[in-house]
């Protein structure tokens, strides 16, 4: 539906500087479709390297209604409030985008594809993409992954929203460039709307998700050397479903842990704490093989997050994680995701 050619404006109010902008900032990042305007109200007019150190030269707008100057043919949600809701303010910048002429490639819960108003101003050729639609003919699990001679690579983490996708983006972007046939696959919205293959997961009913991900992975898994399946929530945040469902369909043969640097207690619930790195690793391993019911798979490597932290304190996290686990432990994004890579084709 996305076509190279086409040109993004990211909407991305409150997003730019909280984990809210995830979907946009990883479009920023990893996004291959010419990027001309990211509208956040909260940062307009300010530099998009200096806030997100990413370097691409995008300007940052109020509205959509200043982002037309800059002739986007596509408006990408970027923003993923809490449940996925749009609240009626961003819908009405929205409503504006379509009625301009823009397509809209929305990663929401809310589905807009079939919203009267905004099909009433769709013209020729204008599209709307809700991403967040469970496949067709999805069946239950069945491990038969397991049977897959590729390596399976799933990173879980110790909260939602810590990097575990780019982590994952930045291990294959390591292998494709070291000769191997590698795969990234899709879990979640911002995933498919880089172009990956894949399913959103959290659209699929609990009884089909591990069968939907073990699809996805008989697809792929003969004609690939690696196949890195997009991790999603985290065992320890109560809110979270998908991690189970991931690491059944995906019989994983190697597991990443992904970590924010310092945090100690789950951000939305400051109640439940996030246990040492050593105990998350023992609850991981210990789910996956499920006392001996599927293969044992072991934590080969700690991804942690310190984009909140200066050089020294983020050089100093890592090597106190690599002590704690007697684990390789890098940023992927900050430095480079070769001790990882080394760790899993060791």
């Amino acid at each position: 539906m996305l076509k190279p050619t086409d040109r993004l404006a990211i909407l991305l109010h409150e997003g730019t500087q909280s984990s809210k902008g995830k979907t946009g900032i990883s479009l920023l990042r990893y996004g291959e479709n010419p990027i001309v305007a990211v509208i956040d109200q909260d940062c307009a007019g300010r530099s998009l390297p200096e806030l997100t150190g990413i370097q691409r030269d995008v300007p940052i707008v109020a509205s959509v209604a200043d982002s037309l100057s800059y002739e986007p043919t596509v408006l990408a949600i970027g923003i993923a409030p809490s449940g996925g809701a749009l609240p009626e303010a961003w819908r009405q910048e929205i409503k504006q985008a379509v009625a301009a002429g823009l397509s809209v490639m929305n990663g929401l819960h809310t589905s807009m594809g079939n919203d009267p108003e905004l099909q009433g101003l769709l013209k020729p050729n204008q599209w709307i993409w809700d991403i967040r639609q469970e496949p067709q003919g999805l069946t239950v699990g069945s491990g038969m992954a397991q049977s897959l001679p590729c390596l399976r690579v799933l990173c879980v983490g110790t909260d939602m929203s810590i990097g575990k996708m780019s982590t994952g983006l930045e291990l294959h972007q390591a292998s494709l460039k070291r000769g191997l046939r590698s795969r990234f696959l899709a879990t979640g919205q911002t995933a498919l709307m880089l172009g990956h293959d894949g399913i959103p997961l959290d659209a699929i009913r609990i009884d089909f998700a591990a069968g939907a991900v073990e699809q996805v992975l008989m697809r792929y898994g003969y004609d690939h050397d690696v196949l890195y399946v997009e991790g999603q929530g985290s065992l320890m945040n109560p809110a979270s479903t998908a991690t189970l469902p991931l690491i059944r369909g995906s019989q994983p043969t190697h597991l990443i842990l992904a970590h924010r640097a310092k945090q100690t207690h789950i951000h939305n619930f400051p109640h439940v704490p996030i246990p040492s790195l050593t105990k998350a690793i023992q609850v991981y391993e210990t789910v996956a093989s499920a006392g001996g019911s599927f293969a044992p798979t072991p934590v080969v490597g700690i991804a942690l997050n310190t984009f909140h932290l200066d050089e020294t304190e983020a050089q100093k996290a890592i090597e106190q994680a690599q002590l704690e686990t007697g684990l390789p432990c890098t940023d992927a994004i900050r430095y480079s995701a070769d001790p990882l890579l080394d760790a899993i084709l060791h």
